[in-house]
């Protein structure tokens, strides 16, 4: 599957940024102009379900393929956020970027023992611009405005990848390349126990203090700061 790609900057050097569930490309309206900005040339892909990318099967499996499928490989840096952290980090060593950040990566529930219920984010598609709003007060209003149009976009049947149970078994063994753990502060997806693991098999293991899940909207000037040295 050929992804739906969105472009920023002709520098000599290659970032690639995937998005996280239920939004897009759109998401990036900050980051892609500042990475552009360092001389990069950025792309950003609509996940297959997402945007402007076709439709599909969904599995981690079948997200990781399309990277694969449609980004180009040895790029200098790639960031991968949330679902596209997990996607990212299922389809790197076929990519073989110079770096990998994962941005806050969902490679595991809460609670191992609470299934992760697929209709929780279903019901995401039908909220409203004041409820988005209300329930991340640190965005722009600018990224409240994407979030509601990202959402007319999505395909909500991606939700059901989770399949009503726990995310488990993806957090890597190792780095297949240098890689960054970007984390919000709490995280939700990454625990205590996981970051002494992927800090004794070699990631770098970052927070960004006070974050929310959505690092680079919530809190955009700590997002790139916490990216000095991987950009």
């Amino acid at each position: 599957m050929q992804l739906h790609t969105r472009e920023w900057g002709t520098g000599d050097r290659t970032a690639l940024l995937v998005h996280g569930i239920m939004s897009d490309s759109r998401t990036w309206r900050r980051v892609g102009p500042a990475l552009a900005e360092r001389g990069y040339r950025v792309l950003a892909v609509d996940l297959r379900g997402h945007g402007r990318s076709p439709r599909g099967e969904y599995t981690p499996r079948d997200f990781a393929d399309d990277l694969v499928d449609t980004l180009p490989p040895s790029a200098d840096v790639i960031i991968g956020h949330s679902l596209g952290g997990l996607a990212l980090s299922l389809a790197v060593e076929r990519l073989r970027p110079l770096r990998a950040v994962y941005s806050d990566p969902a490679w595991s529930s809460p609670d191992p023992e609470q299934p992760l219920d697929p209709e929780t984010f279903a019901s995401g598609k039908n909220v409203t611009r004041e409820h988005i709003a209300r329930s991340n007060p640190r965005w722009a209003p600018e990224d409240v405005d994407v979030e509601v149009a990202t959402l007319a976009d999505w395909d909500a049947d991606t939700s059901y990848f989770l399949d009503g149970r726990p995310l488990t078994g993806f957090v890597p063994d190792r780095p297949a390349v240098p890689s960054l753990v970007q984390l919000a502060e709490p995280s939700f997806l990454v625990g205590a126990e996981d970051v002494t693991r992927l800090r004794a098999s070699g990631f770098e293991v970052r927070t960004v203090a006070g974050a929310g899940h959505t690092i680079h909207r919530d809190d955009f000037e700590g997002f790139m700061k916490s990216l000095d040295g991987w950009i």
